[in-house]
């Protein structure tokens, strides 16, 4: 509670560090924020064009020459924000430890400011794949209601991973190597630009304990099929990620005074 009131004092400031973190990635740049767009939609046409014209690859249930394009940017969604999320926290403290030896305000303002910058870029790049979504013919059903649930489940269960991950890498550079190989074989694991079903029997089950795979399934299902997100699966998920959210808080509060020293 001290942490939340605290957030609340600070809340201009989480908001326009937000605004300036977001500023100043592409001050520079001509095309400005069209990159945060960009970058994952050229990796889904690479795969599509790959699985679909290559191998010639077909998508069960979906009558669209583009279907693979579709399953693969509703994956690659929540994935973007999921590993950009985990990779930003890991050198979070890292990057900010001029930040926090010289101004004083509370810890917890930093993760914040990183969700929210987090979540602004994934709605961008929401906003361009239901654009691409029209463009190719494809309209998602009612059910896209709930993907706003999905987009903070899956923000939640990446900011309470990546805040553990940030601590321990302060303590441990050697976990911000291994995390992205971690990341690349999560990656593989999870039915982004495959579908379980084409999978043996045998593995199948062993695939779905993948904390992620409720989440893209239910992408998938809600933006391409037209159907509801996997709820009994996100039930057991949700119940995970807030025993992890309150791990990740208390070992951010008793690591907090020795962060600025071990930097």
């Amino acid at each position: 509670m001290d942490m939340l009131r605290a957030a609340w004092r600070y809340r201009f400031f989480i908001l326009s560090s937000i605004r300036n973190d977001l500023r100043a990635r592409f001050i520079r740049s001509k095309l400005g924020g069209l990159w945060m767009v960009i970058h994952p939609l050229a990796q889904v046409l690479i795969f599509a064009t790959i699985l679909s014209e290559v191998l010639a690859a077909k998508l069960p249930g979906i009558d669209n020459k583009y279907a693979y394009a579709l399953y693969l940017m509703a994956g690659m969604l929540c994935w973007t924000l999921f590993t950009e999320t985990v990779t930003r926290c890991l050198s979070l403290f890292i990057d900010s430890g001029n930040l926090m030896k010289k101004m004083a305000f509370p810890r917890i303002c930093l993760p914040l400011i990183t969700a929210g910058t987090m979540l602004v870029t994934n709605v961008l790049l929401l906003a361009a794949i239901l654009l691409v979504f029209a463009v190719l013919g494809h309209f998602p059903g009612q059910n896209i209601v709930w993907l706003p649930l999905l987009i903070l489940t899956t923000l939640a269960l990446s900011m309470a991973l990546g805040l553990i991950l940030g601590v321990m890498n302060v303590f441990m550079r050697d976990v911000g190597q291994v995390v992205p190989v971690v990341l690349q074989a999560l990656f593989w694991l999870t039915p982004i630009v495959y579908v379980t079903d084409i999978m043996p029997q045998k593995f199948q089950f062993w695939f779905k304990l993948n904390p992620l795979y409720p989440l893209v399934a239910s992408y998938q299902n809600v933006l391409v099929f037209g159907t509801v997100p996997l709820w009994r699966e996100l039930l057991w998920l949700s119940a995970g990620i807030i025993a992890l959210l309150v791990v990740s808080l208390v070992v951010f509060r008793r690591a907090s005074p020795e962060i600025v020293d071990a930097l």
